[in-house]
């Protein structure tokens, strides 16, 4: 199975909001990664037929996904940013609501409802009303939803938003079960979370893509340029705003950073091993070091 982006394309007026975008996926795990505005949500639209593409196509084994329509849809699972539900309905109510829209009735409905709100830790609570539940339990029944009709292609905006740090592993293991024999597409702004379970990432600016490489390549382009120093405050104060710090942590007599750039800074400092997080901060921090 494969998903091809090809040459896409996405106006808005007179705003480009996607820019001629090609890839492919296979199965497994992407992610994509961008600041906000670099087009990941108007895409992900497009991708799952929500939005039609001003120029270029999307495929399904070299069939336009337009073209298949309803048997597209079936193969598909959509979480978007911002979850609809009925606030009166339980989760077991709402899921089977759910089914019977994707034409999973019956017994069928009941079996499949059942293990999914145990797979993402809503069993004892699928009795409760959806109004009283917490932002990462309205995550989880999203999750749920979308696995329902088992699908092959999952594409999740920002899936882990409102999670505590135990749903997002338990989130992630789920992803990362489910992948072997899918294609899996997952945007977030939680870096860490994406380099976990991602095979490979698709860098996005301004519309178009700007990088797509493994993990490990992607941590390679920047492999020297990370570097972590503990300074007093006042070179801190001095420094700031010279170089892209991705991270500081306050400690007694100084701060603790770690620096992103091209060339070494003239201090005292460690050069020490990439995270995804720094790939970000390298193409998006503005470093001017």
């Amino acid at each position: 199975m494969e998903l091809s982006v090809c040459q896409v394309t996405k106006d808005f007026g007179g705003k480009r909001a996607v820019d001629h975008v090609t890839f492919r996926l296979t199965s497994g795990v992407y992610g994509l990664l961008g600041p906000n505005g670099a087009g990941k949500t108007t895409l992900m639209k497009m991708m799952v037929d929500i939005l039609a593409p001003s120029e270029g196509e999307i495929c399904l084994d070299g069939v336009n996904i337009h073209e298949l329509g309803a048997a597209y849809r079936d193969k598909l699972g959509y979480m978007p940013q911002e979850i609809g539900v009925y606030k009166n309905f339980s989760a077991r109510k709402f899921l089977k609501y759910i089914a019977a829209l994707k034409g999973i009735t019956g017994r069928a409905a009941d079996t499949k409802i059942e293990e999914l709100l145990e797979l993402v830790g809503l069993k004892d609570t699928g009795r409760k009303r959806l109004g009283g539940f917490s932002g990462g339990m309205l995550r989880r029944v999203g999750i749920a939803q979308t696995l329902l009709n088992d699908p092959k292609i999952l594409i999740l905006d920002e899936p882990t938003a409102g999670l505590d740090p135990q749903e997002r592993i338990r989130f992630r293991n789920i992803i990362s079960e489910l992948s072997e024999n899918r294609i899996v597409l997952l945007s977030t702004h939680i870096i860490s979370d994406m380099e976990f379970i991602a095979g490979e990432v698709i860098i996005m600016r301004d519309g178009g893509v700007l990088k797509i490489g493994a993990i490990d390549q992607l941590l390679g382009e920047v492999e020297g340029k990370v570097w972590s120093a503990f300074i007093s405050h006042e070179v801190f104060h001095k420094i700031k705003g010279r170089y892209m710090i991705g991270n500081m942590i306050q400690k007694n007599g100084g701060v603790e950073i770690r620096i992103v750039g091209d060339r070494q800074p003239p201090f005292p400092c460690e050069p020490v091993r990439p995270i995804l997080e720094d790939v970000f901060s390298y193409y998006f921090g503005g470093n001017i070091s």
